[in-house]
């Protein structure tokens, strides 16, 4: 079973109980806080290992390595294969940073776009510029509501209830 799999059959157990997945998300989530904080302490490495080498580098088991490189996959410049990667698979934590920020912001990450590192990578205006830009990208907004009287919007010149209004 590759490591990925072992990870999503422990972290998303529903056998286990609220409480008990509520321990064990919340033991990771202050773990993965502290490899971001490390990690945006030099945001333009790219730290590279096998996933058993960056467990030990950033002091986790290689459980919680494995979920954190889950959650930075979507983030990173290079992909790494999170499929079927195995304690020995070389992967990397190159991150694109505004993407980084925006898909903590969409992940309702608050701990984590919160981090006092981003104040060194984006000043104020720029994480509320992104902060922003990825808020505004999962809005819908609806368009003005045509009426049957109302002129057809394709362009025909024909009221909406004679030309695409038409049942």
């Amino acid at each position: 079973m590759a490591l990925l799999e072992k990870w999503r059959s422990v972290a998303y157990n529903e056998r286990l109980g609220k409480d008990e997945l509520q321990r064990i998300w919340g033991a990771y989530f202050k773990r993965e806080q502290d490899i971001y904080a490390e990690l945006l302490k030099n945001p333009d490495e790219v730290v590279k290992g096998t996933v058993k080498e960056l467990a030990e580098r950033y002091n986790v088991d290689v459980m919680t390595m494995t979920g954190f490189l889950d959650g930075i996959n979507d983030s990173l410049v290079e992909k790494n294969p999170i499929e079927e990667m195995e304690e020995d698979t070389e992967v990397n934590l190159g991150f694109d940073k505004a993407l980084l920020y925006k898909n903590m912001v969409a992940a309702d990450a608050e701990w984590l776009y919160k981090l006092d590192a981003w104040k060194d990578i984006f000043d104020d205006d720029t994480r509320k510029r992104l902060y922003k830009e990825q808020k505004s990208s999962t809005t819908v907004i609806k368009g003005d509501k045509i009426y049957p009287n109302d002129p057809c919007p394709c362009g025909s010149g024909k009221k909406y209830k004679k030309c695409c209004g038409k049942k």
